[in-house]
């Protein structure tokens, strides 16, 4: 299989486990990068929406109103990033465009790359009013479409799910049964690899991106955005080359 072919493949419309795993991995990477990036700049985790609705329940009984407005900013920006994925993929997937899964992750990339080249330029005290739904509304176009692309097996902007899928297949491993006449207990061992790829390159994602951070500032972004960019536009290029009767893609 030629090159361009496989990166046709990364964000083609037809699904497969191996796919959704290579798309998972790009995007748990990308993830890691923007998510820390976000935290260094904003002190707050873009990507963790539990760790959101924690802070606006906390500081609600605090009385701290602005963190409050903060973490209920995350929260609508995040949901509205989901609601729009699944409008560009409900719209595209309903005219048969082979762009349906490409579409969300060239604007996701777009706004990064956008967000990436003159956030630091933006000297207003109150920038972080303008950071934060930024970052969630691109986290949130990003897990919903790897929840549609995965039939929501796979996430990720957040790893507890996945964390909690290697503790149990960990104890499945090691677990040694008293009687031998019951069943094994087995473990998924491809799982197990999986989520352990996907939770490693969102821990590397993210040292690039802190450390990307405090070297070049928000510039850090635009390497991971760029090179994610690269895979997703060929669905979209061969969509607009055939506008307006692309061949339908059940």
């Amino acid at each position: 299989m030629n090159l361009w072919r496989k990166i046709w493949l990364i964000a083609g419309p037809e699904r497969t486990a191996k796919r959704n795993f290579h798309l998972a991995n790009l995007l748990a990477l990308h993830a890691g990068v923007l998510n820390s990036v976000g935290f260094v700049a904003t002190a707050t985790y873009t990507s963790h929406m539990t760790g959101i609705t924690a802070i606006v329940a906390d500081h609600l009984v605090f009385g701290d109103f602005r963190m409050v407005g903060i973490g209920v900013l995350a929260l609508v920006s995040f949901i509205a990033g989901a609601m729009s994925c699944a409008l560009i993929f409900n719209w595209s997937r309903r005219r048969g465009l082979r762009s349906r899964y490409s579409a969300v992750l060239v604007l996701e990339c777009t706004l990064v790359l956008a967000f990436g080249a003159i956030a630091d330029r933006v000297t207003w005290d109150h920038r972080v009013w303008l950071f934060i739904p930024v970052l969630c509304y691109t986290m949130g176009l990003q897990n919903a479409i790897v929840t549609k692309a995965s039939d929501a097996q796979i996430r990720t902007t957040h790893v507890t799910g996945m964390v909690t899928d290697i503790g149990i297949e960990l104890g499945k491993l090691i677990y040694m049964p008293s009687r031998a006449d019951l069943d094994p207990v087995v473990a998924n061992t491809q799982k197990l690899r999986h989520h352990l790829t996907i939770v490693g390159l969102f821990f590397f994602g993210g040292v690039l991106g802190a450390a990307g951070y405090l070297s070049i500032g928000f510039y850090a972004l635009i390497p991971a955005a760029l090179f994610l960019l690269i895979l997703a536009l060929p669905p979209l290029v061969a969509d607009f080359r055939d506008w307006p009767a692309p061949p339908r893609v059940g």
